[in-house]
C-alpha cells in the first residue's frame, strides 16, 4: 500500500512539473490586456493589433494593413517588481523608427497608489514618454529626467526604468532607430582573474581605483539646485557650513577576490562566497555625511530608492533580500563610516564585474508639503586592470565550443568532498542494512553512533557546510510552480547528494536517517546532551500528554512558512531564520548577536531535554515527516508485550517517539536504534530477560538430572568393584 501511494505521488509531481515547466515561460500577460483595451488607447493611429509572438513577446501594430510599429508589455522584458513586491504591468507602443507612441499603466498593486496618492498623478507622467526617441536615448543625445511624484518615488522610478530598459531591448531586437542587437564580442575580452588574492590596505585600494568615491559638500548641493529651472529649488538651501560633507560615498566590487578579502576580511568574504549564487556579483557601498544613500524607504517597501547601478542598457535597483548590513570595513586604515552595506546583483541581470558601470545617486529636496525636486549624481566605477585577465573569444555557432555548464565545474571542484560524503552515506546504509548484527553489541553500537555524529557535525556540518534547510524544500516547490531547472539544484553538489540520500531514506526508513544521523545541528544537540549526562546533569522527562501536544508546533511552523512561500519566497527565507542552522553550523556562531542568542536559546534546553529543537520546533523535520509516512519497510522490531505492560523502550527513547501503547511513531522517530539494542539485550528487555531466565532454569534442571544419573552410576560402579574384591578375597 505504501509503495502504491508513493508511486502515485511521484507520478503526480512529475505531471505537475511537466505542465508547469512547459507553460511557465511560454505564457505572457500581454494577450490578456490586449483583449480588454481599445486599439486606439494602446497605439494611437493604429487600426489593428496583431497576434503576440516572439520571445520575449511583442504584438505588431497595423494601419490599413501596413505594419507601423510594435506593442509590448514591460514585464516580459525586465523585472518590474515594485514597492508592493508584485509586478507593475505597463504596455508600451513604439513605431518602426524607435519613437515611443504610448505608455500605459494597465495593472499594479502599489499600496501608495491604491490607498494614498491618486492614480491619475502617476499616470500623468506617462505622457512625457510620448515622442521619446529610443535611439537618441541610447546614444546619450537625449536628456531624460523623470518627473517623480512625491510619496511614490519607488513606484515612479520603477515604472520609468521599466519603460526605458524594455523599449531599448525591443528597439535592439527589431533594429529600430538604427540600433542593433548586442553582439558577443570577438577578440580579447576582460574577465576577473580569480588567482589574485593580495590583501591591501585602504589607502592602496583607493589609490588604485578598487574603491571609488563620490564626495559632495553642502556648497556643491546648493549650487546644483540653484541651476535648476524651478525657482523653488533655491528657496530651501541646505543649512550649514559650505564645506560640511553632504555625502561621502564609496563603492567597490567585493566579489573580486583581492578586493573582497581586503575590504570584508577573511570570515565575511568566505560567508559571501557561500551566499553568492552563479551569475551573482557583490558590491560594497559605504557612506557618511548628512545624507544617507540608503534612506528609510527600503524598510517600508523593500527597495532602495536613492540609488541604482547602470551598466550598458541594464539597470539594477536593489531589493532588501539582496542586502546585508556590515559593521565596518576590514581594510587597514579604513575610515569609520556611518553606513557600510553589501549588495548582491541578481543572477538574471548578468552584471559583469569586469566591465565599467556607474552608480546613479538620487537626491531629493522638499519644496512644498507634498512636493520634491530631484537631482542625480554619478559615481563611475572601472575595475583596475591588474585584476583582469584577457581571453580570446571567437565567433562561433551556438552549438560550437559551447561552454561547459557551471554546475559541472562545481562538481569537479568538490570531488574530494563528494567522495567523502558518498563514503559516509555508504557506511550509514550498511549500518541500517546490518542493524540486527550491530545492535546485539551495545558498546559497539554506542561507539559507532557517537563516531558518526562527530563525523556529521565536524565534517559534513562545520567543514563542508552541507546543512539542509526547510528553505531548500520551499525553493523546490517554488521552482515547480515557476519553472523547474535541474541546473539550479545541481550547483551545490553536496546539498544535492544529501537530498538524494534523504529521498532514498524516506522511501526505506522515513525521516530518521537524516534527522537522526546526517543533520549537523541534530548531531550538535545530541552530543551536547551526552556531555551533560556525563556530568550527571538531571534530565527532564516531558509528560506524555504535554509532549504529544507540543510536538505539533514544528508542523505548524512548517505550514506557516510554506504558506508564506506561496506569496513570497523571499519572505519565507527571512522567516526561516527560525532554523538556527545557518548561525550554528554554516557561520559557526560568527554572526550578529541576535542570531547567536537565538541559536543558544534553542540549544540550552537540549541540555535537559534531549533533542529539544528536533522534537518541538524544527520545520525541516516536520517537512520530512510528512512524506516519511510512505516508507515501504518497517525494520524496527517490537514484541507484543511492548507497551502492555512493558514501558522500558518508551521511557528510554531519546525523543519519546514510542507511544505508551508500544507502537513507534515514524513521524517522530530518529532511528537512533536504542530500542533495537534493548530489544535484543537479555539483561535489559523484560521479554528477553524472561526467555533468558527460562533457558537458564532449563539448563540448571538438565544439569541436575545429569548429575543425579552420574551419582547413581558411580554408586553402582563402587558396588560392583566391592563385589569383585570380595570374590577375589574369597577365592
Amino acid at each position: 500500500m505504501h509503495y502504491r501511494s508513493f508511486i502515485r505521488v511521484v507520478l503526480t509531481l512529475l505531471l505537475l512539473q511537466w505542465v508547469l515547466t512547459t507553460t511557465a515561460h511560454a505564457e505572457s500577460e500581454l494577450p490578456r490586456f490586449l483583449d480588454v483595451i481599445n486599439v486606439q488607447d494602446i497605439y494611437p493611429g493604429a487600426d489593428k493589433i496583431g497576434t503576440p509572438d516572439g520571445d520575449p513577446v511583442v504584438a505588431p501594430a497595423f494601419k490599413q494593413g501596413e505594419q507601423i510599429g510594435y506593442v509590448f508589455l514591460t514585464s516580459d522584458y525586465v523585472n518590474t517588481t515594485g514597492y508592493s513586491g508584485k509586478p507593475i504591468h505597463q504596455i508600451v507602443a513604439i513605431n518602426t523608427s524607435g519613437i515611443i507612441q504610448k505608455a500605459l499603466l494597465v495593472e499594479h498593486h502599489e499600496p501608495i497608489v491604491l490607498i494614498g496618492i491618486p492614480e491619475k498623478r502617476i499616470t500623468a507622467i506617462l505622457n512625457d514618454y510620448v515622442g521619446m526617441d529610443v535611439g537618441k536615448l541610447v546614444k546619450g543625445e537625449l536628456d531624460h529626467n523623470v518627473d517623480i511624484v512625491t510619496g511614490a518615488t519607488v513606484t515612479v522610478m520603477v515604472m520609468d526604468d521599466n519603460i526605458l530598459r524594455s523599449a531599448i531591448k525591443v528597439a535592439r531586437n527589431y533594429g529600430l532607430a538604427g540600433l542593433k542587437p548586442e553582439q558577443k564580442k570577438s577578440g580579447p575580452i576582460a574577465i576577473i582573474n580569480p588567482d589574485i588574492n593580495e590583501i591591501e590596505d585602504w589607502e592602496s585600494l583607493v589609490r588604485e581605483g578598487s574603491v571609488r568615491r563620490l564626495k559632495l559638500n553642502l556648497k556643491q548641493i546648493n549650487e546644483a539646485y540653484n541651476q535648476m529651472d524651478d525657482f523653488r529649488a533655491s528657496d530651501v538651501p541646505e543649512e550649514g557650513n559650505d564645506s560640511e560633507v553632504f555625502i561621502e560615498l564609496y563603492a567597490a566590487v567585493v566579489s573580486i577576490p583581492s578586493i573582497g578579502r581586503s575590504l570584508l576580511g577573511k570570515g565575511e568574504y568566505k560567508n559571501l562566497m557561500k551566499k553568492l549564487k552563479p551569475g551573482e556579483q557583490a558590491i560594497m557601498l559605504a557612506g557618511d555625511g548628512r545624507f544617507s544613500f540608503k534612506g528609510s524607504g527600503y524598510v517600508r517597501g523593500g527597495i532602495f530608492d536613492r540609488f541604482q547601478i547602470i551598466q550598458g542598457d541594464t539597470s539594477i535597483r536593489f531589493h532588501d533580500q539582496y542586502h546585508k548590513r556590515l559593521r565596518n570595513i576590514a581594510a587597514e586604515g579604513a575610515p569609520d563610516l556611518k553606513d557600510v552595506d553589501l549588495f548582491r546583483t541578481p543572477a538574471d541581470i548578468n552584471f559583469n564585474a569586469a566591465e565599467p558601470w556607474k552608480l546613479e545617486l538620487l537626491i531629493g529636496r522638499d519644496v512644498g508639503p507634498t512636493e520634491k525636486l530631484f537631482l542625480t549624481f554619478n559615481l563611475d566605477y572601472k575595475t583596475p586592470q591588474k585584476y583582469l585577465s584577457f581571453i580570446e573569444v571567437k565567433k562561433t555557432s551556438s552549438t560550437e565550443n559551447a561552454e561547459e555548464p557551471f554546475w559541472k565545474k562545481m562538481w569537479m571542484l568538490k570531488i574530494p568532498e563528494i567522495i567523502i560524503l558518498g563514503l559516509g552515506s555508504i557506511v550509514l546504509t550498511l549500518i541500517f542494512f546490518f542493524q540486527d548484527w550491530l545492535v546485539k553489541r551495545p558498546q559497539l553500537t554506542e561507539r559507532v553512533r557517537v563516531s558518526y555524529l562527530l563525523f556529521t557535525l565536524i565534517v559534513i556540518g562545520w567543514y563542508f557546510n552541507a546543512q539542509l534547510s526547510v528553505v531548500n524544500i520551499l525553493a523546490m516547490f517554488n521552482a515547480l510552480i515557476s519553472g523547474f531547472d535541474w541546473e539550479y539544484f545541481l550547483m551545490e553538489p553536496l546539498i544535492f547528494i544529501l537530498w538524494g540520500s534523504v529521498a532514498a531514506a524516506l522511501l526505506f526508513w522515513g525521516r530518521g536517517p537524516y534527522c537522526g544521523w546526517l543533520c549537523p545541528f541534530g548531531a550538535l544537540q545530541e552530543l551536547i546532551n551526552k556531555v551533560a549526562k556525563l556530568f550527571k546533569i538531571k534530565q527532564i522527562a516531558v509528560p506524555w500528554k504535554i509532549h504529544e501536544r507540543i510536538w505539533t508546533f514544528k508542523y505548524l511552523i512548517f505550514l506557516f512558512l510554506f504558506g508564506i512561500s506561496l506569496y513570497s519566497l523571499d519572505w519565507a527565507e527571512y522567516l526561516a531564520e527560525v532554523e538556527p542552522f545557518k548561525t550554528a553550523i554554516i557561520l559557526k556562531f560568527v554572526r550578529e548577536w541576535p542570531f547567536v542568542i537565538f541559536a543558544l536559546a534553542v540549544l540550552i534546553p537540549g541540555i535537559f531535554i534531549e533533542r529539544f529543537y528536533c522534537r518541538y520546533l524544527c520545520p525541516l523535520g516536520a517537512a520530512l515527516a510528512i512524506p516519511g509516512k510512505m516508507r515501504m519497510f518497517s525494520w524496527l522490531k517490537r514484541y507484543k508485550e511492548c507497551g502492555t505492560p512493558c514501558q522500558r523502550c518508551s521511557n528510554e527513547c531519546m525523543v519519546q517517539a514510542i507511544h505508551p501503547e508500544g507502537n513507534i511513531n515514524v513521524n517522530e522517530c530518529l532511528y537512533c536504534l536504542h530500542c533495537q539494542v534493548v530489544y535484543f539485550d537479555d539483561h535489559a528487555c523484560p521479554v528477553v530477560i524472561q526467555k533468558r531466565l527460562k533457558r537458564e532454569r532449563h539448563t540448571v534442571r538438565s544439569k541436575a538430572v545429569a548429575g543425579a544419573g552420574k551419582e547413581k552410576d558411580k554408586d553402582k560402579n563402587i558396588e560392583t568393584s566391592a563385589i569383585k574384591v570380595a570374590l577375589q578375597k574369597k577365592i
